[in-house]
């Protein structure tokens, strides 16, 4: 799911919606409602994420009920320069934040600043919460290349600028993490992740539009040594939803291909690739189906390499909640398959803000 406004349906129609509009006019330190008795409250939400599991995975897989996450997000505007977002995630390994960081939006140059722990922007899934994945578990390729659902989260900045031209709209985005992730880990201060992506989205219709986006990221490892570790990923998105029939139809696909290389000691850099490709269809006014197809070799051995293939199906009682089905077959690299159905039930309340398209 993607945001909505309020409660999870933010998430479903943040579809068409662009990653980051630019930096808005300089907002009012407080609403105009400063008379209000909540002028000075965050909106506030709660988002749980329930997963049940059943059939066999010799690899690894869920259990068979779980309460995957529960999200707390406070959210508001700090004063006439800044906003402020909060997410702190508790499931059953403990209480952490998922991001919690400030948003400059009045630099010069229209440029926009974020300070703090942030998911970085490395291609589409990664930058996904829990609740916002449109299926039950993340790909392969997020699994075994992009930290899977940790991913690359970690203190540092970012800082984006919209590109000027009359073609298309294009972010450019600069990031600088500490180097404490699941991707990347660092023993010095002097080693830092880098993370670089440029963005490019245009309606190719009224009803129609396309998301292109490149992405690297380069940083030290704990496999050994000065060991690091370098990404490349490359995605895509399509969405079509006719505006006579928005309310009722909608198609979207995605894929996403990552490329690793992380350095060995005293042997060669191990080489993989892994790539996934996703569609949603809306055939009715609560209801989904998709399907996605899986690939991926392991980074520290590249030799083995999982495939994966699923269906899910979804269905919105309200705005507030979903509850999602899905079937999902695996072929892992040693030969063993895994044959499982997963069913998701997330539910909120509060006031969620949008996520990224």
């Amino acid at each position: 799911m993607s945001g909505l406004t309020p409660g999870l349906a933010l998430a479903q129609a943040a579809g068409g919606t662009p990653a980051v509009p630019p930096p808005p006019a300089a907002a009012p330190a407080q609403p105009a409602a400063a008379a209000g008795s909540n002028v000075f409250n965050p909106d506030i939400s709660v988002i749980a994420n329930f997963v049940a599991a059943a059939g066999k995975n010799p690899n690894a897989g869920e259990r068979s009920l779980q309460l995957r996450e529960v999200e707390l997000s406070f959210r508001s505007v700090v004063d006439t320069y800044a906003r402020a977002d909060f997410f702190l995630a508790a499931s059953p390994e403990g209480v952490e934040i998922e991001e919690g960081y400030i948003t400059f939006t009045s630099l010069p140059g229209s440029l926009l600043l974020k300070a703090g722990k942030l998911r970085a922007q490395f291609g589409k899934v990664n930058t996904l919460h829990t609740h916002a994945v449109p299926t039950a578990d993340r790909p392969l390729v997020t699994q075994h290349l992009v930290g899977g659902e940790e991913g690359i989260s970690d203190s540092g900045l970012s800082l984006s600028r919209l590109v000027q031209n009359p073609l298309a709209f294009l972010e450019a985005t600069a990031e600088v993490f500490s180097g404490d992730s699941a991707v990347f880990q660092s023993d010095q201060r002097s080693k830092l992740n880098y993370v670089g992506r440029l963005r490019a989205y245009r309606d190719l219709t009224e009803s129609a539009n396309l998301d292109l986006g490149g992405s690297v990221a380069w940083g030290p490892t704990n496999v050994g040594p000065d060991a690091n570790r370098r990404l490349i990923g490359v995605d895509a998105t399509f969405r079509y939803r006719p505006l006579r029939r928005a309310i009722y139809r909608r198609f979207q696909a995605r894929t996403e291909l990552v490329w690793s290389r992380q350095d060995l000691p005293g042997a060669p850099a191990a080489s993989a690739f892994g790539l996934f490709g996703l569609a949603e269809y809306q055939f009715a006014r609560r209801w989904y189906i998709g399907g996605r197809l899986d690939r991926s070799e392991r980074a520290l051995d590249p030799d083995l390499r999982d495939s994966g293939a699923s269906v899910f199906l979804s269905f919105w009682p309200s705005e507030f909640s979903q509850l999602r089905g899905q079937y999902r077959h695996t072929r892992y690299g040693e030969g063993r398959r895994a044959n499982e159905f997963l069913f998701q039930l997330s539910f909120g309340i509060g006031a969620h803000g949008a996520h990224v398209f």
